[in-house]
């Protein structure tokens, strides 16, 4: 027998929602609407999850209380969270996640692109199940396709990014030069709208497209017929780079080989650690990790992300402290701890 519920399903960037309208207002009226909504919808997604071999169990992960839950099934991981009219269930992987690493892949860009095949069919499948199973309990449930997106078949970047600008009802495409702040590019000039552009890829590699203005200082450049990419006005260069052999990608690179660095720690493979400690740091100097005093946490590589673990945590050169401590070890509430003496 069909339950009388009114609402929506939509599907995101490795994530399902559901939205229902008609909220009280009333105080009493909400507290006993958003008890009904808990128990018709969201424990029946927890049923879902269960019944397809998902383990649902408690949060640890910022929202706690018992309107979240974190789901797992073998590499895939999923936050499930409940707040007044909307339901998201929120899937990400730690297989890989050469972005964010921490906090097991949960703010790493792109997600569904970054899941290994297997795991994104799964993920797909998961939410595909939820789906059919909620428009078939209620009867005013519907899916709400997802937007047409870029790429072969679809849009091409430019019409995605004209879509863009009319979607968002910020603005239509742009009349009017953005201020000299938003618009000062990486090599001291004036970008414009329309104009052909060069900035770098995820892997740092050189590539030129047209700027069109997005928001504040941060630019769309549509590359080829279906790339884009979103950068600052600062990682964007109107003259052509003396060396586009040469990839932009130190950060990236230092990155991969400290996380390297600590599995093989990690794994007693002390041999291959001495070797990638050598590339990392050619030269022999005292290495540090920076410790916040407040929250006990470590700096992980490239000031990117905190880690409790000290074999995950950043290794920096006395130079590389500077920006956070200055010419001391300690500074409010972060202090330089000493790991490695020059041999």
């Amino acid at each position: 027998m069909q339950i009388q519920r009114e609402g929506r399903i939509t599907f995101g960037e490795a994530r399902l929602a559901v939205w229902e309208e008609g909220i009280p207002r009333e105080w009493d009226a909400k507290v006993g609407w958003e008890r009904k909504f808990k128990g018709d919808v969201f424990k029946r997604i927890i049923q879902t999850l269960n019944r397809i071999g998902w383990t649902v169990g408690e949060q640890t992960h910022i929202f706690i209380g018992n309107n979240s839950r974190h789901c797992v099934k073998g590499d895939l991981q999923a936050d499930l969270k409940i707040c007044g009219r909307s339901i998201e269930l929120e899937f990400f992987q730690s297989v890989n996640t050469p972005d964010r690493a921490d906090h097991d892949g949960r703010y790493q860009s792109d997600k569904e692109r970054h899941m290994p095949y297997l795991v994104r069919v799964e993920m797909e499948r998961t939410r595909r199940r939820i789906r059919d199973y909620l428009c078939n309990v209620f009867t005013g449930y519907v899916f709400q396709e997802p937007d047409r997106r870029c790429g072969l078949g679809e849009m091409t970047s430019v019409e995605w990014i004209n879509a863009d600008y009319v979607s968002k009802r910020r603005f239509g495409p742009p009349t009017i030069p953005a201020a000299d702040y938003n618009s000062g590019s990486g090599d001291k000039k004036t970008i414009e709208h329309g104009a052909k552009v060069w900035t770098t890829d995820q892997k740092g590699r050189w590539i030129t497209g047209t700027a069109f203005v997005n928001i504040n200082n941060m630019w769309w450049v549509a590359y080829g017929k279906y790339g884009y990419t979103n950068k600052a006005c600062f990682e964007i260069f109107v003259d052509r780079p003396d060396n586009i052999h040469v990839k932009q990608n130190d950060r990236r690179r230092r990155q991969r080989l400290e996380d390297l660095l600590s599995k093989a720690v990690a794994g007693m493979n002390y041999q291959r650690a001495e070797t990638l400690r050598k590339v990392l740091f050619p030269n022999p100097e005292p290495l540090f990790m920076i410790f916040n005093v407040k929250d006990e946490l470590y700096f992980r590589p490239n000031y990117s992300g905190y880690t409790k673990d000290t074999v995950r945590a950043g290794k920096y050169t006395r130079a590389e402290l500077k920006p956070y401590l200055g010419e001391a070890d300690e500074k409010d509430d972060l202090k330089a701890v000493l790991i490695a003496q020059a041999a």
